[in-house]
């Protein structure tokens, strides 16, 4: 079995609808960069991971702020 087949399907709170992947772009102090995430199809609400919040999220800021 493959991760997503164990994954814990996301629900919108708001629709009801399950959440399916999509390439959402993020910016940060003028910089753009894409990340797939979970968001509903209804609303567009995406969730963001406390992994890629505090990983690759987290590394984009850091970087941005250095310069």
């Amino acid at each position: 079995m493959s991760d997503k087949q164990d994954a814990p399907r996301l629900v919108c709170d708001k629709c009801g609808l399950p959440l399916q992947m999509v390439k959402v772009a993020f910016s940060y102090l003028g910089r753009t960069f894409h990340s797939e995430v979970p968001a509903c199809p209804g609303c567009g609400q995406v969730f963001v991971s406390r992994e890629l919040a505090k990983g690759r999220m987290a590394n984009v800021e850091t970087v941005m702020e250095d310069k």
